[in-house]
């Protein structure tokens, strides 16, 4: 308190103590500030201590000793807190890689806490959370070339080598052009040139219990996002290599999942990992191209090439879907600008089919989101957005889009979702069809792009939470929910 009242600005901001005739030396304090228990969330303990372990590094500290002090409101919040300090030290894999002698000193740090005898437990579940948030930076927030798709696809079965994760990958442009004929289109231009050639990759856990849960991911996965021949103009391609972070947010989650091999809860990735370049081969608009599923679909705009990606990804992880106990299929992509324009920054957009509706599925996931700090705004499929992505000319099934940018659109990123369902045939598996599919779609374009401020791993905390966490389908041993 005499450091308060020395400096008022600490109520506010952080700060470096001195601690004179003390081991101690110096505290960095870091305040939240006043918490408004109507409108703030647990974030404001993951920025505060963001701020003090970065704050810590400038000072010099090696060794730093983190008090979690909790808050009655935040149950999670000293899980949140120590969150906050782990993304502060996370280092770009470029910086590790390429200029290591940029990285901090801090190798080690200490946890004390009035919870001490649950700290092991607090420690493990944010080593596991922070190892999945962290795979999804590595991808996510690389630049084009150093994850490249066919560098993701080196960066991935590295990842899971030995591992009980099961790996599939496709290459070839035949396999591309019979099986998945969206994403061939968007691969086009960047086909001819090796490095960029795209990668389409499966993966799968099975648990040894019973599979009681199936969850179904599909990821976007474009590495760097010129806008096609709709390119994209007035400085709009800067950050676009982070148009990659659905797919690494998913292939995050799975890395959770490996490390706490739920008993009952079998895990299914599918990610298509694409350069969306400009050039002579490029498909255009007007294209007329039959699905996966068999819907002739219509080129409305080249940037939208996102649901183009997916769509076949999506239609094939149906198919398995169709057979699998309790699935729950979920699309995520930075899809929209105009989620950005609808939620703002930092927040994650989540959208249910009917069936997944029913459940409730979307509340359940902000709740999941909002004890966390990874939280989501919810929006609602319409008839209209159906009405949207309907063919117009002759011959065509589904339009892909129309040629403004989402954040122009009305309901720009409703539509979208609209466009996912029905090429990829899951319009089939609504309420009232024999094999009704619950099935999310998350667009994190607002809590993952904000360039260049660092990525966010986002939505994998959520996910955690809701599946992994003190969950029926973990095992005794992998429920470390901190409560």
């Amino acid at each position: 308190m005499l450091a308060i009242e020395l400096d008022n600005g600490l109520r506010t901001e952080a700060g470096v103590i001195p601690v004179p005739d003390s081991k101690v030396k110096r505290i960095v304090f870091s305040p939240t500030g006043c918490v408004d228990e109507d409108y703030d969330d647990v974030r404001c303990f993951r920025k505060a201590a963001n701020i003090a372990i970065r704050r810590a590094i400038k000072a010099g500290v090696q060794k730093p000793m983190v008090y979690l002090q909790g808050h009655p409101q935040f149950n999670n919040s000293p899980l949140v807190t120590l969150l906050g300090i782990l993304e502060g030290l996370y280092v770009h894999i470029q910086i590790r890689e390429m200029a290591p002698h940029k990285n901090h000193n801090i190798k080690t740090i200490g946890i004390y806490t009035k919870f001490q005898d649950e700290v092991d437990s607090l420690i493990q579940t944010a080593i596991v959370l922070e190892t999945g948030r962290r795979v999804a930076c590595d991808i996510g927030d690389s630049d084009p070339e150093r994850m490249s798709p066919p560098k993701v696809e080196e960066y991935v079965t590295a990842l899971f080598s030995n591992t009980s994760v099961k790996m599939t990958v496709i290459k070839e442009a035949k396999e591309f052009a019979k099986d998945y004929p969206l994403f061939e289109a968007v691969n086009r231009a960047a086909s001819k040139i090796q490095r960029h050639q795209g990668r389409i990759m499966f993966l799968e856990y099975v648990p040894k219990e019973e599979v009681l849960k199936t969850l179904f991911l599909v990821g976007k996965g474009v590495t760097y996002d010129t806008g096609g021949v709709d390119v994209k103009i007035n400085g709009g391609m800067a950050g676009m290599s982070r148009d990659k972070c659905g797919a690494a947010a998913a292939v995050g989650f799975l890395k959770m999942v490996e490390l706490l091999q739920p008993k009952h809860m079998r895990v299914v990735v599918g990610i298509g990992v694409v350069r969306n370049s400009v050039g002579s081969n490029s498909y255009v608009q007007d294209e007329l191209i039959k699905a996966r599923s068999g819907v002739m679909v219509r080129i409305g705009n080249t940037d939208a090439e996102g649901r183009m990606i997916m769509a076949d990804v999506l239609c094939k992880i149906k198919e398995m879907a169709i057979t699998a106990v309790n699935p729950h299929l979920y699309t995520i992509a930075t899809l929209t600008g105009h989620a950005v324009i609808t939620a703002g920054f930092g927040y994650n957009i989540v959208i249910d089919n009917g069936p997944a509706k029913k459940e409730k599925h979307a509340q359940k996931l902000q709740l999941m989101g909002e004890e966390i700090g990874d939280p989501y705004e919810i929006s609602v499929l319409r008839r209209e957005d159906f009405d949207f992505v309907k063919g117009q000319g002759v011959g065509d099934d589904v339009l892909q889009s129309n040629n403004k940018p989402s954040s122009v659109t009305q309901r720009g990123h409703q539509a979208p979702f609209a466009f996912l369902i029905m090429s990829s045939g899951l319009d089939k598996h609504g309420s009232g069809h024999q094999k009704p599919l619950k099935y999310s779609h998350i667009d994190i374009a607002a809590s993952t792009l904000n360039y260049p401020h660092p990525g966010t791993g986002a939505p994998v905390l959520s996910l955690a939470n809701a599946y992994l966490l003190c969950s029926e389908t973990c095992s005794a041993s992998s429920a470390t929910k901190w409560k």
